[in-house]
């Protein structure tokens, strides 16, 4: 590993905590109810939202009512999402005459965006009008990351009371994340975008001329104008030759800015961050990783001041980041070191060689290996998605770290909200592990740890295993899952491992060697990302309920501090424990033994 990387590492680190600590600070004032000086002007807004929705926002409630109108918000969103991609070939804003998207794409992608996913089996720029875009996908971005965040304070708000029956208003905590977080750091991200390069318009498609000329391939017509086929039934293709090339514009930097914030995902493009429309710079790409990681590591700092000591925020931030690195450095480690390969010498004489200066395949040039590996680890350690190489072209090693990350959990700062209420959830089983072994009952913040919370939280940790593994049996098993892998053998299993991993995790990433853009995959996928997303904030809530309502106990001389290094470990192990315990399985079949055929003596 590079002294670059580890200076790159070093940098983005700093300047996240010392951006997130002040950002802390006004998440906790606005979760609180109040609304800071700068942000008084937006006051009149909510007031009006609040009157118009019927909200009382003096009232709070019990779980289960925070539960209900959560599930039904988001339900009605990803019906109105599914409507307006079937009917967008009819709806203004579609300088580019798109048609409906198919049933099970709209349904993947309805799905995808309300669950905070992101996954996209189809190209952004030829499938999405701008309307779809913008009134669609892009308000899906900010409430589906607001409804994160809010789940994740309700919970914070059970360990901060007690004997307590509610646990906020999710209408109330909804609007305010949604006016008073997301809208201005959206506002701020996209002027730096556009100061980068990132392009904001609502033109249509530009047709310029190359320099030289772009030879592609389509199908081939007849005179009739359809597809001629070979013998087996294939498209015969024909080579064109072109001196123009279309480019697609659009409103990128205000819909790149909360897909970032909100660790979304979804690009406006289908190669994403890759994108020189979309990533144009090494300096843009730096702050779309820090936007990608601002909110959930300042919502470790809110969790500290809410529950009234600052060090509780410090020790989970510190098992984040403690797991982050050594991933990321392995990851580093993998890219730079690259993979052994071929290289004819002769008829029947072949040389094993490792590629010079590591793996650049699938990377950016403008990026370099050190850059797009701390993105791969960045977006897939929070529940983001958004890519700037092509994760199918990392060394399999290299592989195997991004999809471990998504297999914790998302819990390594993870997604907005989702990241620190799946990391509490495991900071409430090592606290439990704790207990049995010294023979007490378990406590964490003076919360009594009983029966029902450790039953939500084994429902919690399971539910994302249950559904990666058995989704990568059945694909495996079936002809329909089948035929979408493009590489067979131990790289094909870790392509559809990977899918539902990001699917389930709701991270939305992939390794795009598999044809996932299928009714197959969409339905398998969507039910994947829809119960990893929902099965998982109602057992969440239920806890906030049950904890809230609990009498706060006094420390005494035998209760485990939480705030220490040695809970820091523990909460690590625990972490790292249950991840390789529910996959190492998976992982051998497919990037470990990937590797082990990489290196493999050339006979």
């Amino acid at each position: 590993m590079t002294t670059d990387a580890l200076l790159q590492l070093g940098l983005f680190l700093s300047v996240l905590l010392l951006l997130s600590w002040p950002l802390a600070i006004l998440i906790n004032k606005v979760m609180q109810g109040e609304t800071p000086l700068p942000l008084r002007v937006l006051k009149p807004v909510e007031r009006v939202i609040y009157r118009l929705a019927g909200v009382n926002s003096s009232q709070e409630t019990g779980w289960k009512s925070y539960a209900f109108g959560l599930l039904l918000f988001n339900f009605v969103g990803a019906v109105a999402l599914y409507a307006l991609q079937r009917l967008q070939g009819g709806l203004p804003f579609n300088p580019q005459e798109l048609g409906a998207v198919s049933p099970d794409s709209a349904l993947n992608t309805a799905i995808s965006f309300v669950a905070n996913t992101n996954w996209q089996g189809y190209g952004g720029e030829t499938t999405m009008s701008y309307l779809t875009q913008m009134l669609g996908l892009t308000v899906q971005n900010f409430v589906s990351a607001a409804t994160g965040i809010a789940v994740v304070i309700a919970l914070i708000r059970g360990f901060a009371r007690h004997s307590a029956s509610t646990v906020g208003n999710f209408w109330v905590d909804l609007t305010r994340v949604t006016l008073y977080i997301l809208l201005p750091l959206s506002l701020i991200w996209s002027l730096l975008f556009v100061g980068q390069g990132v392009i904001q318009n609502l033109d249509g498609y530009k047709e310029v001329q190359t320099v030289q000329a772009v030879t592609f391939q389509q199908p081939k017509q007849d005179s009739q104008g359809l597809v001629v086929k070979d013998a087996k039934g294939a498209p015969v293709m024909e080579d064109i030759v072109s001196h123009t090339q279309t480019l697609a514009m659009g409103p990128v930097a205000s819909q790149e800015a909360i897909k970032l914030l909100g660790t979304n995902g979804g690009g406006f493009f289908n190669a994403n961050s890759a994108h020189p429309f979309e990533n144009p710079t090494p300096f843009s790409n730096f702050l779309q990783m820090l936007a990608i990681f601002i909110i959930p590591a300042a919502l470790c700092f809110v969790f500290g001041r809410m529950v009234g000591d600052a060090r509780q925020g410090w020790a989970i931030i510190a098992a984040m980041t403690v797991i982050f690195v050594a991933m990321t450095c392995g990851l580093f480690y993998a890219e730079q070191v690259g993979t052994k390969g071929l290289s004819s010498l002769g008829v029947d004489q072949m040389v094993s060689t490792t590629q010079a200066g590591g793996n650049m395949e699938g990377k950016e040039a403008r990026f370099g290996i050190t850059a797009t590996a701390l993105f791969v680890a960045v977006t897939t350690s929070a529940s983001c998605g958004a890519v700037n190489a092509m994760h199918d072209s990392l060394t399999p090693l290299g592989g195997l770290f991004p999809t471990a990350l998504m297999q914790l959990g998302e819990v390594v700062f993870g997604g907005v909200g989702t990241g620190l209420y799946g990391m509490l959830v495991f900071a409430i089983l090592a606290v439990f592990i704790a207990g049995l072994m010294v023979g007490r009952t378990p406590e964490y913040l003076g919360k009594k740890i009983e029966i029902f919370e450790m039953k939500m939280s084994a429902l919690t940790i399971l539910v994302t295993p249950i559904l990666v593994l058995v989704g990568t049996a059945i694909a495996l098993m079936v002809a329909d899952g089948k035929v979408g892998i493009l590489n067979p053998g131990a790289h094909g299993l870790s392509e559809v491992l990977y899918a539902f991993t990001s699917a389930a995790n709701n991270n939305g990433s992939a390794f795009a060697g598999l044809s996932a853009n299928t009714p197959f995959y969409n339905v398998m996928l969507g039910i994947a990302m829809w119960f990893g997303r929902f099965l998982i904030i109602v057992p969440v809530l239920a806890m906030a309920g049950s904890l809230a309502a609990k009498k706060r106990l006094s420390a005494t001389g035998g209760t485990l501090p939480t705030h220490g290094p040695l809970f820091v470990v523990l909460l690590v192990g625990t972490v790292m424990l249950v991840g390789a315990l529910n996959y190492v399985p998976a992982l051998a079949l497919g990037p470990v033994a990937e590797h082990l055929q990489m290196v493999a003596p050339v006979k």
